[in-house]
């Protein structure tokens, strides 16, 4: 079953209450999404790090009811 962006946006919020999801549909089917991610708790963590954060807001979800999650994350950019 696809899972529609406001689950998706939902799940990455619980996980890091900062965040600032901005999702794009890849294919029209809620399987397949583009996901940037802003936080301020991702300063100072590596791209992978930052990416295994988001990864485990969605547990076995990922794969399976969510096909493809293509992530962009970063920390705010300092004013």
């Amino acid at each position: 079953m696809p899972m529609p962006s406001a689950e998706i946006e939902r799940l990455i919020k619980a996980a890091i209450p900062d965040a600032q999801v901005e999702l794009t549909a890849l294919v029209n089917d809620d399987d397949h999404w583009a996901a940037t991610v802003v936080s301020e708790s991702f300063r100072g963590l590596t791209r992978v790090k930052q990416h295994q954060l988001v990864n485990a807001a969605f547990g076995d979800r990922l794969g399976g009811e969510l096909h493809a999650l293509q992530l962009t994350t970063r920390a705010p950019e300092s004013v």
